[in-house]
Order: structure tokens, then C-alpha cells, then sequence
């Protein structure tokens, strides 16, 4: 059993890792619908329609499907002053406190993400704007796969944490 949820908690990361690593092209396009945008608004005074709701768009989009690479890593925001002050078999036991606290939020989140998701998914909602996209629509169900990839990767690192093989994770603590 041990052995399973260890290449268990390897494909995920795996998967994270992956899913991480190619939303970070996502920035780069956002980089240049933003640079075309500057290009024909001040160069051409003639901006366009979608330049702000696309980049919005893929940002969040990296964002949200980075959220696995970035848990996996251990690289989120948090409060290292704390891990210098107590012992590391304190430090560890607040390690499982944060992952089981983050279990529960966000499977809070996905639980209230839900009905929204489903919603949008039979009846789309559009932005309204002059562009009128579906970007609502798309954002809510993004949200709730990204939530699916959060927990995905904390139950991962629960296992690891378990098994004590967090420290060999690459690229973390």
C-alpha cells in the first residue's frame, strides 16, 4: 500500500509539474497581446476590443493552473520566520496543521464552485463587455479545476509527508 500511494503521489506531482510549467506559456503570450495592444493604441491609435480581457484571461489562467506546481514545491507564500524559532518536529507537525487546513478550504471553495460551474456549463454567461466573451463562464469552471489540481497535490504531499519523503521532493523545502 505504501508503494502505491508513493507512485501514487509521484504521478500527480508529475502532473503538476507538467501542468505548471506549460501555463507558464501563457504569460508569455499575455507578454505580447499586451505589446500588440500598446503597439496600435499609441503607435496606430487604434486599440482594440480584446487585448484587456484576453491578457486578463490568460493570466489567470496560468495562475490558477499553476497552482499544483507551486504546492508541490512548496514555494507559496508563507511565514519562514517560524521555522527558525521552533523545533523542526514542531515545524513538521504545522506542516500537516497548513495541509489539512488547506484541505479543508479549498474544499470548501470547490464545494461552493460546484453549482456555478454546472450552471455556466448548461447555460453560458457572457462579460458584457464589448467583446461579450464567455470568459465568466470560463473562468468557473477553470476555478474548479483548479481547485481538483489543489487538492490532487496536497493529498500528494499529505502522502508525502506520511511516508517522510518531502525533503526529496525536488525543488522543495
Amino acid at each position: 500500500m505504501k508503494r502505491l500511494l508513493s507512485c501514487a503521489a509521484t504521478g500527480i506531482d508529475r502532473i503538476s509539474i507538467f501542468i505548471g510549467q506549460s501555463s507558464s506559456v501563457l504569460l508569455f503570450a499575455c507578454i505580447l497581446a499586451s505589446a500588440v495592444e500598446v503597439l496600435l493604441r499609441y503607435g496606430f491609435d487604434s486599440p482594440t476590443l480584446w487585448s484587456t480581457e484576453l491578457s486578463m484571461t490568460l493570466c489567470a489562467t496560468a495562475w490558477v493552473l499553476a497552482v499544483g506546481s507551486v504546492t508541490q514545491r512548496n514555494r507559496h507564500i508563507a511565514i519562514t520566520m517560524i521555522e527558525g524559532l521552533i523545533s523542526p518536529a514542531a515545524w513538521r507537525r504545522l506542516r500537516l496543521v497548513q495541509m489539512l487546513a488547506s484541505v479543508l478550504a479549498v474544499g470548501t471553495l470547490t464545494v461552493a464552485l460546484w453549482k456555478p460551474a454546472m450552471k455556466v456549463l448548461a447555460r453560458p454567461e457572457y462579460s458584457g463587455t464589448a467583446m461579450n466573451s464567455l470568459q465568466p463562464s470560463y473562468l468557473k469552471v477553470l476555478l474548479l479545476v483548479g481547485c481538483g489540481l489543489y487538492l490532487l497535490q496536497l493529498a500528494a504531499n499529505i502522502i508525502r509527508w506520511v511516508q517522510r519523503t518531502e525533503k526529496e521532493i525536488p525543488g522543495g523545502h
